[in-house]
């Protein structure tokens, strides 16, 4: 019987130690630190929000510390007590963070999780964060469109200082009657600078309705807006790829020539130039890009060596860059001299 009851004990305590301890439940640092939430409040684990809120309330009246007016020793642990009580009641006013607090206090041995639910709670932004990048897109989009807007205005009366179109407006509006007004007489008639004032507008009006600017100061339009552009991606993808499979089975498949705008698309893309830079160019000089078939690449490589040629012939023949070529050799920065005092 000894010996029976002497491995019985002993299987008991090999069993006791072979099972992993559970790791304490409450940490400094998290929560309530060492104390139980719930018996900070006074209240047990069922209670409900309105007797957690009650319990608070009462705690926070008697240990706040504004009614701590007496300066003794005890005021500190008031503070830090109040402190506490604020804690507690934090934790376990919300759903949630009650909820991995329950958890916390019933598996206990899962502790890295609990520091990571604790610090992802409290770390957490307090506004959504879809709200925070609508609202950037969206002071982004305003800024853009009147920021077009303005080069906008800065090429119209650019051109309204332009002779050329300066004196094509003037002719238009006179055919519209727009500058054919008779002289104002009596009381109410305009001064000069007001009337002058009112013609530079009818001619800015006239070359806004006449003059198709492209590029970079072409008119601003709504969809060219970032949030227009995010809205619109998915169609524009769309887009593409069905341009792309028509493209491949058009003229790879197909064998089909290329049609003028396909020619154009291929020079832009050899040219590495935007959409926006290639339509600010000038119609003649689209017009020589295909007389010269500089859709062919070979073609293209010839031109592009002909336009670097005439580059260096203009900046060999230009005074400034004579002027910069003869410093370089006789006082360039490889030079050293000595200036006497």
């Amino acid at each position: 019987m000894a010996l029976r009851r002497g491995l019985r004990w002993l299987a008991l305590w090999g069993a006791l130690c072979l099972c992993p301890r559970p790791a304490a439940a409450l940490v400094e640092g998290l929560y309530c630190g060492k104390l139980v939430c719930y018996d900070v409040l006074g209240v047990s684990r069922d209670a409900g929000k309105a007797d957690i809120a009650r319990a608070y309330r009462q705690l926070a009246l008697r240990y706040h510390p504004d009614r701590q007016r007496d300066p003794q020793p005890g005021g500190e642990d008031a503070q830090e007590k109040f402190l506490l009580i604020a804690t507690a009641y934090e934790t376990l006013k919300d759903e949630e963070t009650r909820k991995d607090y329950d958890y916390m206090l019933d598996h206990p041995e899962e502790y890295y999780r609990h520091y990571y639910h604790y610090y992802s709670r409290r770390l957490a932004p307090k506004v959504d964060v879809r709200i925070v990048i609508l609202v950037t897109v969206c002071a982004i989009s305003v800024f853009q469109f009147f920021s077009w807007w303005g080069s906008y205005n800065e090429a119209i009366n650019y051109l309204a200082t332009v002779p050329k179109y300066r004196i094509q407006a003037t002719e238009i509006a006179r055919q519209q009657g727009l500058l054919n007004k008779a002289k104002e007489k009596g009381k109410g008639r305009r001064s000069k600078e007001e009337i002058r004032k009112e013609e530079e507008e009818i001619i800015k009006d006239v070359i806004k309705n006449k003059i198709d600017i492209k590029g970079g100061y072409q008119k601003p339009q709504i969809h060219d807006i970032l949030l227009f552009q995010i809205l619109l991606a998915p169609v524009y993808l769309c887009k593409y790829i069905a341009w792309y499979c028509w493209w491949i089975y058009s003229f790879n498949v197909k064998g089909e020539e290329y049609g003028e705008e396909e020619k154009l698309y291929i020079i832009r893309r050899l040219m590495k130039m935007s959409q926006s830079q290639f339509d600010s160019l000038e119609d003649h000089q689209k017009e020589t890009f295909l007389e010269r078939q500089l859709w062919i690449r070979e073609k293209y490589e010839l031109y592009k060596q002909e336009q670097e040629e005439e580059l260096k012939k203009k900046m060999a023949m230009d005074p400034r860059w004579k002027r910069y070529r003869r410093w370089m050799r006789k006082e360039g920065p490889g030079r050293l001299t000595f200036i006497d005092d």
